[in-house]
């Protein structure tokens, strides 16, 4: 079986070449720089929690030293005490260093990582020189895709130009994206949806380790960087500024923007402007796009090449990694075992459908947070007001930023009357609680994602307490355990001491990516199997030549 062909060696494109590895999946990078990234400590990412462990399992190396988790987001109001700008509550957390932040009601949030893309690309590189199954061919610029039945073949330019032979190519290769042009894909949406000037600095500023957002500035002028400003801390003392800057194509002058860099850190400081060094600078256009089709028989699009979105704080590469999670289990699936082509075809059913989303409410949001009218008429839930709409955004939740489920997927199993709800929906990604593994030690579920096998999730109070061999033998494992051995797919079974929302002796079945595919009350053979077939795409089919043709 020939490897999968992956196009552009950014972190999308590595973090499937390494997630097809995991699950014994050879691929070629196919990279048309020469293979190095220029530091821009301006150009950093954004990665909710659960991504940043996706990738971290994938490196096999912390980001945590290089990026840095938030303690919380504050919001800067408008009002002076002695002076000074005074701190809003949205989005406070308990303290520096915690491990999440809190919302506006005080429920607790999984804190998002902000990294420099260089230095997170670079562990990604790094990780795949290492990978036996990942080659990376750098100076390789593809210019031709050729597909039948039995596979896909590529042509790079370059160096050493040449044919490569594949089994399925995915183009991770962003924006302006080759594959895309070459498979004819529309690529529809919207241009400049937003600007921001950009600056990444060394210095002190209040409250370190704490994002913040100042909506309305008491020295805001006419012109460009009148609008709001957000700040977001990296490591060593260094911190992202973004000044949002108004429609139309201002000329931002390198003197302008340090004059603003001087007023922002005086405002918000009360003094004169603190000393900083100045790293980098830019100007960051928002786009929001989407591509048609995510699909073209062998051919498929992710990251930027599909998608375009980033308004409001919500995370566009965030996005592009959860394509490459989605995918990869699912090509995997289809290199292993032959094509499911409902399996393969879910991928632009769910991906797409979760990115529409989020580009709908942000469009829907858009003219009337930023028109400063009224938000109740225009978007239903909205009587937070603004600042929470805009938090919602940085902070990873709600319409704008939460991550999304596949509720309704192609690959949602029927219902049936032994399913009982937890407090994960259907589609959702499951909560990360300690499980023991069939070795009978004790990790974390998402450690056991990304293997290529389904999960089997036992709910049982007190197994914690006891070593693994009093009980695998006792009660409903026997029965669980010869449930999952006939399952239609590889799948491992793990035993939870608790689950939320769930009662005990709930069985739940997850798929490779982390979402729930179904909650059982007990064990239910009939039902786990009829769940598992469908959440790989029903019964296997091998495409026929007349079939793919006709694709």
């Amino acid at each position: 079986m020939d490897p999968v062909i992956v196009v552009g060696a950014g972190p999308v494109g590595l973090t499937l070449a390494l997630a097809l590895a995991r699950q014994e999946v050879p691929s070629v990078v196919l990279d048309e720089t020469p293979g190095r990234d220029a530091p821009r400590a301006a150009r950093t990412v954004v990665l909710r929690e659960d991504t940043a462990a996706l990738v971290e399992r994938l490196a096999g190396v912390p980001l945590g030293p290089a990026g840095l988790r938030w303690a919380g987001w504050r919001l800067l109001r408008r009002k002076q005490v002695t002076g000074e700008v005074a701190f809003g509550d949205i989005g406070t957390a308990d303290g520096a260093g915690s491990a999440g932040a809190a919302s506006a009601d005080g429920v607790g949030l999984p804190a998002p990582l902000h990294i420099a893309q260089h230095v997170l690309t670079g562990a990604l590189r790094a990780a795949v020189a290492r990978e036996p199954l990942v080659e990376l061919a750098t100076d390789s610029r593809l210019d031709t895709i050729e597909q039948e039945a039995a596979g896909v073949t590529a042509h790079t330019r370059g160096p050493a130009g040449t044919w490569w032979r594949g089994s399925y190519l995915v183009g991770c290769d962003g924006p302006r994206s080759t594959v895309r042009k070459l498979q004819d894909i529309r690529f529809p949406g919207r241009t400049a949806v937003e600007r921001h000037a950009v600056a990444a600095l060394r210095t002190e500023l209040p409250r370190p380790e704490e994002a913040f957002l100042h909506r309305m500035p008491p020295w805001r002028t006419t012109g460009p960087f009148a609008g709001e400003i957000t700040a977001r801390p990296l490591r060593d003392g260094v911190w992202r500024l973004d000044w949002l800057l108004p429609p139309g194509k201002d000329l931002v002058t390198p003197e302008l923007l340090v004059s603003r860099i001087r007023e922002t850190l005086t405002g918000w400081t009360g003094e004169s402007a603190p000393s900083y060094e100045l790293l980098d600078t830019g100007v960051h256009t928002v786009h929001h796009r989407l591509a048609r089709r995510w699909r073209v028989g062998r051919v498929f699009v992710a990251g930027d090449a599909a998608h375009l979105l980033g308004a409001f704080g919500t995370h566009g590469l965030d996005e592009g990694l959860r394509d490459a999670d989605n995918l990869a289990w699912k090509l995997a699936t289809a290199w292993h075992h032959g094509p499911h082509e409902t399996l393969l075809d879910s991928y632009q059913a769910e991906r797409r459908a979760v990115v529409a989303a989020r580009l709908r409410a942000a469009d829907q949001v858009l003219p009337v947070l930023r028109g400063g009218g009224g938000l109740r008429s225009y978007v239903p839930g909205a009587a937070r007001g603004h600042d929470a709409l805009l938090m919602d955004g940085h902070l990873g939740r709600g319409a704008l930023g939460a991550p999304g489920a596949y509720a309704d997927s192609p690959l949602a199993p029927p219902g049936c009357e032994a399913e009982v709800p937890v407090d994960t929906p259907v589609g959702a990604s499951v909560a990360d609680v300690v499980v023991t593994a069939e070795d009978g030690s004790f990790v974390q579920l998402r450690e056991r994602l990304g293997r290529g096998a389904l999960l089997v999730v036992l709910v049982a109070p007190g197994t914690g307490v006891w070593e693994r061999r009093h009980w695998v033998g006792a009660g409903i494992m026997p029965r669980l355990a010869a449930a999952v051995t006939a399952l239609p797919h590889r799948a491992e079974l793990l035993v939870a001491e608790s689950y939320p929302g769930a009662a005990p002796h709930t069985v739940l079945l997850v798929r490779p990516d982390g979402h729930l595919v179904t909650a059982l009350g007990g064990v239910r053979p009939a039902d786990l199997y009829t769940a598992a077939e469908a959440a790989l795409g029903g019964p296997a089919h091998t495409e026929t030549r007349a079939e793919a043709g006709a694709r």
